[in-house]
């Protein structure tokens, strides 16, 4: 039903078309069924007379509507399945940084990727279930019309297989939904493989232990949980085919010494039950894929309202103020929350200004809270106490979008686009060319139509990569978070004494996190942060 609503919601209308086609299909084809057994009890010169046009004419609406119902049905389906995919990733992109966070990547790759494709794969096999449906429905039909003491025959038995059933499907449902639970966490486990490899290779202890005790038994659960379910719904599918079978045998060997029964009637049964066994096996054997379709929609509707619980306002900004003059943050508080809801980290208060044409630094040890500074003066993060305010104006849901588009930053962790998205200058190309000249890069990369020859780099290329974009995208203030930590010594002395100077000398405020004491002297300005309160913030001596 779930799976029936999610389309409904795409195109009730084409659903309405798709269905109203595959019952003409379906009793087309269950009419087909009568045709031929009545045919077979005429004479030969009878049957080709005068259900020969009866024949041709119910194979072609079958064979028309069957098609119209399938073309119908696969086009609503993938333009839902493309519908849920946007408004995943628009939710993902629209929702709160820090509610992301908390989230985990391992979450949102686990349901934009297993999740969405569990639908897709069930969304698939709609349109031939649904043909399927409608033929089962045509034959009952029929059956009905040769005798209402067989149909109920017919639904006393699906009360029995439906009901014995259900408890198999129930549970091997549970078992599928735990195992999608266990997706998440190998998903979490898959990252480490990725990202932490170096780290792997170089302690045999640790790689065995992650191996064994973490990535092993997760996957063993997940596996013995997937084999649990669909192990349960292999038992229910051979249980109703043995329904089935049971109810020819009893067509066939019961009801002749219960009910007089001509021998053409009897067949017309044994045709209609045999021709049923193909659409009524496609129905049960489907069952796991609708189940792990259903477990997965309702994972995606969780995360959706999780989403939407923090989801931005989202505008089209105004042109970003170029000639601002005063940026302040006055008492401002953050507390990051780790897995641990005991232990988090508070940053504040904070009760700094900022002016045009300044480079300073921000420094502290590693846990000071950087990082979490760079994010809440960009606006990725929300204060949860105090004002952010520009130009005098307070920054809120209304105007953040535009206040972030003031800044260019290049995280430590930095991701590195193949292309100069949102870049649509018409010398684009001739204006990268030269940054790339400037950051000693145009012997390794080619720029044309905004698109990187390369990103297959070193690490400290690739952050020269990241500043060709800030350079290009100009933008009234810059962040650099650790920018120099993987670059040679030689650039790493260009950097902080030429391009930072140079970007300042243009007008640029440009903050700049660094661990380089070597070349605070280059700052104009220093703030230093400890344990998420600011030490101290003073000019340089220079």
């Amino acid at each position: 039903m779930s799976l029936i609503s999610f389309l409904l919601r795409s195109s009730w209308g084409m659903v309405a078309i798709a269905v109203v086609t595959g019952f003409l299909s379906g009793g087309s084809s269950a009419s087909l069924i009568a045709l031929i057994s009545t045919a077979a009890s005429r004479s030969m010169s009878e049957r080709l007379t005068t259900m020969a046009w009866g024949f041709v004419g119910l194979a072609l609406v079958a064979l028309i509507t069957s098609v119209i119902s399938q073309v119908m049905l696969i086009r609503l389906s993938q333009h839902a399945v493309f519908q849920l995919r946007m408004r995943l990733s628009r939710q993902i992109l629209f929702s709160g940084l820090s509610h992301l966070e908390q989230l985990g990547n391992p979450r949102l790759l686990a349901t934009l990727t297993e999740d969405v494709q569990a639908v897709a794969n069930a969304v698939h096999v709609m349109p031939y279930l649904c043909i399927d449906i409608a033929i089962v429905a045509g034959c009952l039909v029929y059956i009905t019309w040769l005798s209402w003491l067989v149909l109920v025959m017919v639904i006393g038995l699906a009360v029995v297989a439906i009901g014995s059933s259900q408890w198999l499907l129930r549970r091997g449902e549970k078992f599928l939904a735990l195992a999608r639970e266990d997706q998440d966490v190998l998903f979490k486990h898959f990252r480490t493989i990725t990202e932490g490899i170096k780290e792997l290779k170089l302690h045999y202890r640790r790689r065995q232990v992650f191996l064994s005790r973490d990535l092993e038994s997760t996957a063993a659960t997940f596996s013995r949980h997937n084999v649990q379910g669909l192990t349960l719904f292999a038992s229910t599918t051979s249980w109703g085919r043995l329904i089935f079978f049971f109810a020819i045998g009893f067509v066939l060997f019961t009801l002749p010494n219960l009910l007089t029964i001509s021998p053409q009637t009897l067949s017309g049964y044994i045709l209609t039950f045999s021709f049923l066994m193909m659409p009524m096996n496609n129905l049960v054997e489907n069952l796991p894929l609708l189940s792990k379709a259903s477990i997965a929609l309702r994972k995606i509707e969780s995360l959706g309202l999780s989403l939407a619980s923090r989801a931005e306002i989202s505008t089209v900004p105004p042109a970003s103020n170029s000639s601002w003059r005063c940026l302040q943050l006055l008492d401002v508080i953050h507390t990051y929350r780790t897995d641990q809801e005991d232990n988090s980290f508070i940053l504040g208060p904070i009760d700094i200004t900022f002016y045009p044409q300044q480079l300073v630094f921000v420094v502290g040890g590693n846990g000071s809270g950087k990082s979490t500074f760079a994010k809440l003066i960009t606006g990725l993060y929300i204060p949860e106490a105090g004002e952010i305010l520009l130009d005098g104006e307070p920054i809120t849901e209304q105007n953040r979008e535009w206040y972030r588009q003031h800044f260019t930053v290049v995280f430590s962790d930095f991701y590195l686009f193949d292309e100069l998205l949102g870049l649509d200058s018409m010398d684009l190309d001739i204006q990268a060319q030269k940054y790339l000249k400037l950051l000693q890069l145009d012997h390794k990369v080619k720029i044309e139509n905004g698109k990187l020859s390369t990103t297959n780099l070193s690490q400290g290329q690739r952050k020269r990569l990241g500043l060709l974009t800030a350079y290009i995208e100009d933008r009234p203030i810059y962040l650099f978070d650790e920018w120099a930590a993987d670059q040679d010594p030689v650039f790493k002395e260009i950097f902080y004494t030429q391009l930072l100077p140079e970007l300042r000398d243009r007008g640029k405020t440009v903050l700049v996190i660094s661990h380089d004491d070597r070349y605070f002297h280059v700052a104009d300005r220093i703030i230093k942060l400890d344990y998420g309160k600011v030490e101290y913030d003073k000019k340089s001596n220079h």
